[in-house]
């Protein structure tokens, strides 16, 4: 029995939700998102929610996940999703070029530029070593975050590369002389 799948969502002020089969339509002051929901779930909107309802008990795989994608949209469209990086590493940083371009310098022979993607807002900090991604869409903001960690992952060793904020490293034990 999916417990996530029952909770309502409950819709901001000036989020509007329109239901076309299973496309569910998702404009808030921020924007505007299209969520398709599994077949064998549908949305019913009462009272200022918006609940995610399973035809039948095979559909209970999917029931929270419908739910979840569901208020991720009701969430983005209101408050946005960002996620923050931080490089770390002597000489390893990060610049805007433009509006569209992000140029990072990660201790190769040459500077990787990665396109921002449509929907995407990336600043960067002064002293070039933070970075926040920012968007509407959930899944997006996430990807753009992992393929610009996966630049340069932290490595294990000496805890330089580029990592998400907050994250924890494990930090491993370099070669010991011979005796």
């Amino acid at each position: 029995m999916s417990r996530i799948g029952k909770k309502p969502i409950p819709l901001p002020q000036g989020v509007k939700i329109a239901v076309e089969g299973n496309v569910v339509s998702v404009q808030g002051p921020k924007g505007k998102l299209e969520t398709r929901i599994p077949q064998g779930v549908s949305v019913e909107q009462k009272d200022g929610t918006l609940v995610a309802v399973r035809q039948n008990d095979s559909q209970a795989a999917i029931h929270g996940l419908s739910r979840a994608l569901l208020n991720n949209a009701v969430t983005g469209v209101t408050t946005g999703w960002t996620k923050d990086l931080e490089i770390v590493g002597i000489g390893y940083k990060a610049e805007l070029k433009g509006k569209a371009t992000v140029v990072f310098n990660l201790g190769y022979s040459h500077p990787i530029e990665v396109p921002i993607p449509s929907g995407i807002a990336v600043t960067v900090d002064a002293k070039n070593t933070k970075l926040s991604v920012a968007g509407i869409d959930r899944q997006k903001v996430g990807q753009v975050a992992a393929e610009m960690r996966g630049l340069r992952p932290p490595d294990p060793y000496k805890q330089k590369g580029v990592r998400y904020a907050g994250e924890k490293l494990k930090k491993k034990v370099g070669k010991t002389g011979a005796k």
